[in-house]
């Protein structure tokens, strides 16, 4: 269970929803890419797909959510330029680190696991650091942790990141994203305690 300091004030709503990963055919499949296989889901899952659009640098979509307008976007930039677009966006759209919320894999977590968080540090991820920069080096937005597991030895991080998971692995990878995506209104609302309770207590 999170700490209530880690939830938005019951008044936010989140506007805009990232997606991490890295471009291109050769890394679609691999853990990196975890955020982008959430946005594209939850895309789907609202009769939308995303399509390019080059002034916020990336894929993006438009759907509604609980009857709200969000905004999706999955930066067509690497990883460690993932701000270029977010801050695009964000600045276009007029939308505050308040009202973002971040997809992204987490090696902290094993495989079929999920966490949301509100605000905090980039914990050496590189999309995670410059979208903090491209924001003005605010940390408030929402995160969506999805669990890919650990290679073990931290030397061994790169080469993980950017292979691809074993079949049970994305089984359970999947599994936690569309479970995320059914508590996904709760969570876009501001009203998050009863997303946080079912996600955080879910495991594939």
């Amino acid at each position: 269970m999170a700490k209530s300091s880690e939830l938005l004030p019951s008044n936010e709503s989140i506007r805009l929803v990232v997606g991490l990963g890295n471009p291109g055919a050769q890394y679609e499949d691999t853990r990196h890419n975890a955020g982008f296989w959430y946005v594209e889901q939850l895309a789907r899952s609202h009769g939308s797909i995303l399509q390019p659009e080059k002034k916020f640098f990336g894929m993006t979509a438009r759907v509604l959510i609980g009857g709200q307008e969000v905004r999706l976007l999955n930066p067509g930039t690497f990883m460690n330029r993932s701000g270029q677009a977010v801050g695009a966006m964000a600045t276009f759209f007029k939308i505050p680190p308040e009202s973002i919320l971040v997809v992204h894999d987490e090696l902290d977590l094993p495989a079929g696991v999920g966490r949301l968080k509100q605000g905090g540090g980039h914990g050496g991820h590189n999309g995670l650091r410059d979208i903090i920069s491209s924001l003005g080096n605010s940390r408030e937005f929402l995160r969506l942790r999805l669990g890919i597991g650990h290679p073990g030895n931290s030397k061994d991080v790169v080469n993980y990141v950017l292979t691809k998971p074993s079949v049970a692995e994305r089984q359970k990878i999947d599994a936690v994203i569309d479970e995320s995506i059914r508590v996904t209104p709760e969570a876009l609302n501001g009203k998050r305690s009863k997303a946080v309770q079912e996600l955080h207590t879910f495991s594939a």
